[in-house]
């Protein structure tokens, strides 16, 4: 089986069963581990030097988070990435970004701001070095100060619920770079409409940008398929 996996550091101070779950669901976010791979219990357990209970148990918990399924006959594999499962966490997500980011042009903070300005400037910065890690990074960040100025803790914990979906999602599209000038674009206009104090511009910068990332994410797959 292919992939980066490593001895687990035994000193975490997690239990051993959440550091488990904790780096192969890291492996899938981000494509370490690819959709439709099949999960090998022995070849795991062998790769980060543990028992193959932790990774049973790690493997069970990712199944009910949507990112493992088990396949009759076939055991445990990768959930795949279709185009219905891709439309429907980003429409939801259009919804819930386009909220977070209409509150947050009426209750962000000056502080918020300025942190707002210098996360977009990192996140430029890496776009345009095409340094994958840092451009992620710096999105969630990104977006992240901008659902906390909204205001509306409800509004975080849904969004949160989704995270580990949507975070597959944003690798396919951050790690296209042919459209760097959109991503910086997007993400500048949402910037702006924020400083500006306007909800509605906020709103609909934000949902288009959601509707930007289903086609190029459909896109990428689609490309990938007749490889």
């Amino acid at each position: 089986m292919a992939g980066k996996l490593s001895k687990v550091n035994l000193n975490d101070y997690k239990p051993l069963r959440d550091v488990i779950f904790d780096t192969l669901r890291e492996a899938i976010i981000v494509g370490e581990l690819k959709p439709g791979q099949r999960l090998m219990e022995v070849q795991l357990a062998e790769k980060m030097g543990v028992s193959r209970t932790p990774v049973r148990e790690a493997i069970r918990k990712l199944e009910l988070e949507g990112l493992v399924e088990m396949l009759p006959r076939k055991g445990a594999h990768v959930a795949e990435l279709s185009v219905k499962d891709i439309m429907d966490v980003l429409e939801v997500r259009a919804t819930l970004d386009g909220l977070a980011t209409s509150l947050s042009a009426t209750r962000i903070t000056d502080d918020e701001k300025k942190e707002l300005r210098h996360l977009l400037d990192q996140f430029i910065n890496y776009v345009e070095k095409e340094n994958l890690q840092g451009s992620i990074k710096k999105d969630v960040e990104f977006h992240d100060v901008i659902y906390r100025s909204s205001r509306n803790d409800k509004l975080i914990q849904i969004s949160n619920n989704l995270r580990e979906q949507i975070q597959r999602f944003r690798i396919v599209y951050i790690k296209d770079y042919s459209s760097s000038r959109e991503l910086i674009r997007e993400h500048t206009e949402i910037y702006e409409a924020i400083i500006a104090g306007n909800p509605e511009t906020a709103m609909e910068a934000a949902r288009r940008h959601i509707k930007n990332q289903e086609e190029t994410i459909i896109r990428s797959l689609k490309r990938n398929e007749t490889k």
